[in-house]
């Protein structure tokens, strides 16, 4: 073809299909560099939509009412929605000990007195499906929790107590609205008709009890909105300390919760397409090398540099696309999938619908990525010389000159950055990361040619044939060290920081206990059973560890500053200090530091004469966060009673110990006689005498809580396990990738150490030579590129704990030496069964099937 001619298309095409039909082994190893970071992002990305979408269609059954009220106060009264509402249903919630007969076993539940038709959309799923309507018919019937009923070993028809009364348990509580997997950690909940929760008698003086309303408005007068009445009212709503939720607040509630979700996901899906790019990069890099006498031959035969690189731009095209399409397929069957995987930790029902703009997105995204990624190697064909075919294959001594090349590796740049931040939706971190992964690779690239110099530079001349054979073959012509350290080494360090963080996440909601450390909470303990509790205690031979008194009261105002005042000053400041009066305060009283607190400013002091205001203590962080500054006269109002303080001193507090740990803190001589419930804690040796001490507790004294934190350990361990499996299985799209990636490109080197192999063959090198020097020198790259993204990951974890999760990294050795020797030992295994093919027949059997 002359090359001054016009563009011949056809021609253009019929080439790249004769020429794709002799490397259709090397091309598939592209495409599946593709199929899994494509079927990962279409996967997730669909069902992120599907989730977003049934949230938004199921809102009205997360929420069960058109709008839910919450109080402290039985007599709060919001008269406008009251007046309008169609219908009303009430709820009367609290912690509390249960009894189960059949086995004298205890626990502490949520209880949930329900009263009316609530819910009004959905339902409080049941098993029997009809327990759900049957326990509210006006006998003493109960709903106990799943999970309960399975650990106690009760079923349908047993009786549980609640108080003084005995209930049947009519089914099994799966799922309600408003019941979230935190609550239900500690106190699952069990529901009872409202009507008798009075002759339960768990309702005192000083108990701490939720009230709900849930309303239904079927028919509003004309123009009357809630979503728009409560945003009016909210002010007044906050000043009388009602909470209210919309159908819409839950919508967008529910949808933020999942936002950390949505971004480890999104997370998981751009390191997965990454892995794949370097995959693409590598393997067109070298399969172009390969390729690199044929473009010669084409320039001889009168093909422009242009028509060459037309030629294998249009095979890489049709490869994306092929990789694109069969990836898009798998990850619409992998999102029917994850609604399993994630069932136990979403609150509605997934249903599985194609997402065409996520397949649409993942296969127009492989096809550019495709492209874009192989423009680098590929670019190198337009100045590929026909003098190639007398002098052999040439150094590609002008790279770094070529403009054009740099232009295409902005580009990957900036598709980095924007990818990034469609995925994560931080520009900050989107350019952070990409400018890290720009970092990873010029130090891959650094470590790669200082190998090679290090080689070169320091030959061990007097060591075997072998060694040297090995060793020389880093740095020949046709080398693969850089490659193959760029593409393992990014893959192992992606691989190995998703381990680490995954590890680190883990770690951190993880709660631990020994046997020094206080695990059993008893409280709601009034004032007139404090004596008998801590006798009852001693009795089992179990230490009272701490016997605290703990008071209810709301601040009334700061400075003078009341919550009116606050709220009517519309500046955003002055409406985040608003935090301390809403809030309902738990405080305690005592005049020294238990070993969970530090002070930070100021001191402890008891006042000095009867004039002086009492000085209180709060959490630094706290007080800083709302701007209470040391000597600020706070006035507190202790169910009706006010009392002056002043802020003495602010205190470091270690919320991870098992404590009586208090925002404020009090001195003593001020609420002795205010009404107040105590808390106690002991520890027991083991499960049995815990039991048996609950038991003793709940019969004797059914107004009484008890928190077993061993039994929250196991079931918080449960729960973890689960997520950690959520965790490993996501990560598992990018190790798969990675080890795909890995698997390609040391394979497509095979077809650069053929003739040097076979020209060993021919000197008469025996098998066992062969493989002892491909081993080696396979050794060598698996140790670099492996070593070098170890360092890689364990930098870029340490900056992802301090800097994101504010937490200390602190990596475990055992893994990192299991990744060199996985990878490393992959490297060998893959390298020796490339070199089967080449020691097994003739050397020129391999030559005719081989070189093309």
């Amino acid at each position: 073809m002359d090359s001054q001619s016009k563009t011949d298309w056809k021609w253009l095409f019929k080439m790249a299909w004769r020429d794709s039909r002799r490397s259709k082994s090397r091309l598939f190893l592209f495409i599946s560099s593709i199929i899994i970071g494509i079927a990962a992002l279409v996967a997730i990305n669909s069902f992120s939509d599907n989730l977003k979408d049934d949230i938004n269609s199921q809102a009205k059954e997360l929420l069960g009412a058109d709008l839910e009220l919450g109080s402290n106060d039985s007599t709060f009264n919001y008269g406008l929605v009251d007046t309008l509402a169609h219908e009303v249903s009430y709820e009367n919630s609290f912690a509390s000990m249960v009894f189960f007969p059949k086995n004298q076993e205890s626990r502490l539940v949520d209880v949930r007195a329900l009263e009316g038709d609530f819910p009004y959309y959905g339902k409080i799923e049941t098993e029997p499906a009809n327990a759900e309507a049957t326990f509210r018919d006006g006998e003493r019937k109960a709903l106990v929790d799943q999970s309960v009923m399975i650990q106690f070993d009760v079923e349908v028809g047993d009786s549980i107590r609640i108080g003084l009364v005995n209930f049947k348990i009519e089914g099994s509580l799966i799922s309600s609205p408003s019941q979230s997997l935190g609550a239900t950690l500690v106190a699952p909940a069990v529901y009872i008709p409202l009507k008798y929760l009075d002759d339960t008698e768990l309702i005192q003086k000083g108990s701490r009890v939720y009230y709900r309303r849930f309303y239904k408005f079927t028919d509003p007068p004309e123009g009357f909105d809630i979503e728009a009445q409560i945003r009016e009212d909210s002010d007044t709503l906050r000043i009388q300390d009602i909470s209210s939720e919309t159908i819409e607040e839950r919508k967008e509630e529910t949808g933020e919760t999942f936002d950390d979700l949505a971004d480890f996901l999104n997370l998981v899906a751009f390191v997965a397409l990454l892995l794949g790019c370097v995959g693409v990069a590598s393997a067109v890099h070298i399969y172009i090398k390969d390729k690199i006498r044929s473009v010669a031959i084409l320039r001889c035969l009168g093909a422009s540099g242009k028509d060459t690189f037309l030629i294998y731009l249009i095979q890489i095209g049709a490869a994306g696309f092929i990789g694109s399409f069969l990836g898009a397929l798998a990850g619409t069957f992998i999102q029917t999938i994850l609604p399993k995987v994630f069932g136990e930790f979403l609150p509605v029902e997934v249903n599985i619908a194609l997402s065409w703009p996520s397949i649409l997105g993942g296969l127009l995204t492989g096809i550019f990525v495709s492209i874009l990624f192989a423009l680098a190697p590929l670019v190198s064909v337009r100045k590929a010389s026909p003098l190639i075919t007398l002098r052999g294959i040439e150094a590609d001594n002008n790279a770094l000159k070529d403009k054009l090349k740099w232009l295409i590796y902005v580009g990957i740049l900036l598709f980095v950055i924007v990818f990034a931040f469609i995925q994560i939706g931080s520009l900050g971190d989107s350019v952070v990361f990409t400018l890290f992964i720009a970092f990873s690779f010029g130090f891959l690239a650094l470590v790669a040619r200082f190998s090679m110099w290090l080689v070169k530079r320091f030959f061990p001349a007097s060591w075997s044939y072998i060694w040297r054979q090995s060793l020389a073959n880093l740095y020949r012509p046709n080398n693969q060290t850089s490659v193959l350290i760029a593409s393992i080494g990014l893959g192992t360090a992606l691989i190995t920081t998703l381990y680490f963080i995954q590890a680190l996440l883990i770690s951190q909601v993880e709660i631990t206990t020994d046997n020094d450390r206080p695990n059993l909470m008893v409280f709601d303990i009034q004032s007139h059973q404090v004596e008998e509790l801590a006798e009852l205690t001693k009795s089992y031979d179990l230490p009272v560890l701490q016997q605290v008194p703990v008071v209810t009261m709301r601040i009334e105002s700061i400075n003078g500053l009341t919550l009116e005042d606050v709220v009517s000053d519309t500046t955003e400041d002055n409406r985040r200090r608003s935090s301390p009066y809403r809030r309902e305060w738990r405080v305690t009283y005592r005049d020294s530091l238990i070993e969970s607190e530090k002070i930070v400013r100021g001191e402890i002091t008891k006042p000095n004469n009867i004039d002086e205001l009492p000085q209180v203590s709060l959490e630094d962080e706290y007080a800083k966060r709302n701007k209470i500054e040391i000597g600020d006269t706070i006035v507190w109002n202790v169910q009706g009673v006010p009392i002056s303080t002043t802020l003495g001193s602010t205190r470091e507090i270690d919320w991870e110990r098992v404590q009586t740990n208090f925002l404020g803190l009090f001195p003593s001589g001020v609420l002795e006689q205010a009404p107040q419930f105590h808390v106690l804690i002991t520890r027991v040796k083991d499960v049995e005498e815990g039991a048996l001490f609950q038991r003793e507790v709940v019969k004797n004294y059914p107004n009484v809580s008890v928190i077993d934190v061993g039994l929250i350990l196991n079931t918080l361990d449960n729960i973890l396990s689960k997520i950690s499996f959520v965790i490993r299985f996501m990560a598992l799209f990018s190790i798969l990738t990675g080890l795909l990636v890995l698997v390609s490109s040391v394979i497509l080197s095979k077809f650069q150490r053929i003739k040097e192999s076979v020209l060993l063959r021919t000197m008469g090198a025996s098998k066992r030579q062969i493989f002892s020097i491909n081993s080696l020198e396979y050794f060598f790259l698996g140790s670099l590129a492996s070593l070098s993204g170890i360092i890689l990951s364990l930098l870029a974890s340490w900056g992802l704990a301090y800097f994101t999760f504010n937490s200390t990294f602190v990596p475990d050795l055992l893994p990192i030496v299991l990744v060199y020797i996985s990878i490393t030992s992959i490297t060998i295994l893959i390298g020796l069964a490339n070199s089967r093919g080449i020691v097994s027949k003739p050397p020129l059997e391999v030559l005719r099937s081989e070189i093309q």
